[in-house]
C-alpha cells in the first residue's frame, strides 16, 4: 500500500512505540530502537518509517528521520 507511514517515537521510559499517523494507542511496542523498526516493518513492510530523532536542537526533539 503506497503512501502509508509508520512512525516511531522514544516513549518517557526508554521504550519505543510504532504508531500509525494520527493512531492514540501504538501498534506496537519494542524496548530498543532497532527492535520497533523491525517490527514497524513486519506490520508494513511498504510502509515509509520515520524516526523520532531523540537529540535536541532547540525548543524540543529534531524532527524526523526516514528510516
Amino acid at each position: 500500500m503506497k503512501g502509508d507511514h509508520l512512525f516511531i517515537e522514544r516513549k518517557s521510559n526508554g521504550d519505543y512505540r510504532v504508531l500509525k499517523p494520527n493512531a492514540e494507542r501504538a501498534s506496537a511496542i519494542a524496548p530498543t530502537q532497532g527492535e520497533a523498526i523491525s517490527r514497524a516493518r513486519e506490520l508494513n513492510p511498504d510502509a515509509a518509517i520515520h524516526v523520532e530523532r531523540v537529540r535536541n536542537v532547540g525548543p524540543g526533539p529534531d524532527k524526523w528521520r526516514k528510516v
